[in-house]
């Protein structure tokens, strides 16, 4: 399976190579920012404290 993958990927030229990289970084990307906002949000200081 990856040989065939990476014949399809070759048949492609440049495009075969940048769309997996670039859904890889979108994917990474969106997981970091997960786990940013599931871990280090603290809570909103807007209003007025008493």
């Amino acid at each position: 399976m990856m040989t065939d993958c990476l014949a399809l990927m070759g048949n492609m030229s440049w495009l075969g190579w940048l769309m997996p990289l670039a859904v890889l970084s979108l994917l990474g990307l969106g997981i970091a920012a997960l786990l940013k906002y599931l871990f280090f949000s603290s809570t909103p200081t807007t209003g007025a404290r008493s």
